[in-house]
């Protein structure tokens, strides 16, 4: 999650971080949804349709990732987030060559709607993808989504996703990212949460927000958590424990 990305909830500066509990956390079981027959929602059928062909791994995130793991609509979403390696960036502007693309990291103002080329994007970093008429699009000429939608670029090392570097978190990406009943690679649903309650930011992000997350974070905390099964609860208990200690999710990840 940007810290730009709208006003967040849960107070920010009283937050500790990264508790020093080293070594392992618990290892999760493998497993992948059954397959549904509910139809795909549209916005997340064309976005999969437009990424047929990308020449890097990518997987779904954010509340449409809520949604597919619950296999269920639970509330109106503003555009569909797909993750990939930030490796793997320009594999973005290599497969959607002539479509409006905006680039957004440390490097440039929170608002610009500046065209991206292929600028290398350091992390943390996210590239839009607007429909026509919106504030970002500023080329009538290039191709423009039907649904928008935000590629946001994450971390690797090795066969492990890094979800926080500053506190040492991490995950196999065979168990953090699964196939959902949608048929789709999906960040894993405690993975969602970890990333939702703002544990991915850095501690300079933390300190400059107000909160931590917004309200439709917890709203998808709160459909998601009876879904979780044992193991994904304490791993996400442990892991946000980790980061911030002090977070409001906690109490009802250990009740």
């Amino acid at each position: 999650m940007h810290p730009a990305d709208g006003p967040l909830h849960g107070h920010a500066g009283n937050a500790l971080r990264c508790r020093q509990e080293r070594g392992s956390l618990h290892r999760m079981t493998t497993h992948s949804s059954q397959p549904t027959s509910t139809p795909l929602p549209e916005p997340v059928g064309y976005v999969r349709d437009a990424l047929r062909g990308l020449g890097a791994p990518w997987f779904l995130c954010g509340g449409w990732a809520v949604d597919a793991w619950l296999d269920r609509r639970t509330r109106d979403h503003g555009d569909v987030d797909i993750a990939m390696f930030h490796r793997d960036q320009h594999s973005i502007v290599e497969h959607l060559a002539g479509w409006a693309l905006v680039g957004h990291d440390p490097n440039v103002p929170d608002d610009t709607n500046e065209p991206w080329h292929g600028r290398h994007l350091d992390l943390p970093a996210h590239v839009h993808v607007p429909v026509l008429g919106s504030s970002l699009s500023t080329s009538a000429t290039a191709t423009h989504t039907a649904f928008e939608f935000e590629f946001i670029l994450v971390e690797r090392t090795g066969d492990d996703w890094v979800l926080n570097p500053e506190c040492d978190i991490t995950i196999a990406m065979e168990r953090g990212i699964r196939q959902s009943a949608w048929g789709l690679p999906t960040a894993a649903a405690e993975v969602v949460l970890f990333i939702k309650a703002g544990a991915t930011l850095t501690a300079a992000e933390v300190a400059a927000a107000t909160s931590l997350y917004r309200p439709r974070d917890e709203q998808d905390f709160f459909a998601l958590l009876p879904a979780l099964d044992a193991p994904q609860r304490q791993w996400l208990r442990q892991s946000l424990d980790r980061v911030l200690p002090g977070h409001p999710w906690l109490t009802h990840l250990r009740s």
